[in-house]
């Protein structure tokens, strides 16, 4: 999580991407929690690669140290002070990297099962996508193995693309062949990638299998945060296991549409709020009709008809505008 999350400016000038909320809890936690939770087996340590001090700073880590900890696991902390791609991120926090682990970028939210197999000395998981064109995907034999990485081909090869989650049996392997490619300075794009350590793995006779999500849901700018905002609160909802409606929620002449995430000390006054709407504690909505959106926390909004809008924290917000992203200490009156 190293990265700055520019394509999500303005809301990340301010908050790293990872830690934006979507229906109520950062990215990473939210995807740390469901790997974790579909993994079904006890977590040692949970190692977050994060970037530039001056961004990801004291408050990042305490964060970080309190979601691994309400895990069972303890928090190991590594800086990628530049950024030359995955692989140099991965080894980046090469002192925890042996046995069993589960390596994901921490900008993406999935639904799955994880049936780990036991013949496979990695998985890697796909979901089945519309236009292969446009990702990286794998290339399986007869016996469903994966045979190669393929990234965004002219020609068809599969239509599993990679999703930027994998479990390696012995993540030790992985490490000595990043190392092979850091040492020898194997470059792609312009950086040091996973895929060339997967590659020296396969190379040397690993088995490679393939773990299918149910849903990929991306964070990676305003729309698609946005629409996976709206997919994880009707996911939220139907699981039935998280409170999505503080109870300190104050209702003046006001709706809420499930499904909703409603936070703390929320003030709705002549207020529609809903369907598919996240706001964070502290806010106060008046005369207005708000369905489709992310509003983070301490934020004022009236005279408002909102759809399909991202609002950041501490924004104070009067107009008759529509679809809108506006970042942290904005004031439009």
């Amino acid at each position: 999580m190293a990265g700055r999350g520019s394509r999500l400016r303005p809301h990340t000038l301010t908050v790293p991407k990872p830690l934006i909320p979507v229906a109520g809890q950062p990215i990473v936690h939210r995807l740390v929690k469901d790997i974790v939770k579909v993994l079904d087996q006890p977590i040692e340590e949970i190692a977050f690669i994060l970037g530039d001090p001056a961004f990801f700073g004291d408050d990042v880590i305490e964060s970080l140290k309190e979601l691994a900890t309400s895990l069972g696991a303890k928090a190991a902390i590594y800086r990628q002070d530049q950024p030359l791609g995955t692989g140099h991120a991965i080894m980046c926090a090469k002192e925890s990297l042996s046995g069993p682990a589960v390596i994901a970028y921490a900008d993406t939210l999935i639904r799955a099962d994880f049936d780990l197999d036991p013949n496979a000395d990695a998985v890697i998981w796909v979901k089945q996508v519309d236009q292969p064109e446009a990702f990286g995907v794998v290339k399986l034999n007869d016996k469903k193995e994966i045979v190669e990485l393929v990234e965004k081909p002219k020609d068809f090869v599969s239509d599993l693309a990679v999703i930027g989650i994998y479990y390696f049996k012995d993540v030790g392997v992985l490490k000595q062949e990043l190392q092979h490619v850091l040492d020898n300075n194997i470059i792609n794009g312009g950086e040091y990638q996973i895929n060339d350590g997967i590659k020296g793995m396969m190379a040397k006779g690993k088995i490679f299998k393939t773990g299918e999500v149910k849903e990929w849901m991306d964070c990676g700018n305003k729309p698609v945060t946005v629409e996976t905002n709206t997919r994880m609160l009707g996911f939220i909802k139907d699981d039935g296991d998280e409170q999505m409606i503080a109870p300190s929620v104050s209702l003046d002449n006001s709706k809420i549409i499930e499904p909703c995430y409603i936070g703390e000390n929320v003030i709705l006054k002549n207020a529609i709020v809903g369907p598919n709407v996240s706001i964070g504690n502290n806010c106060t909505i008046t005369d207005a009709t708000i369905k489709n959106s992310l509003i983070q926390t301490n934020s004022t909004i009236k005279n408002a008809n909102l759809d399909e809008a991202m609002i950041g924290n501490h924004v104070q917000y009067d107009g008759n505008f529509k679809t809108v992203s506006i970042g942290d200490y904005s004031v439009l009156e």
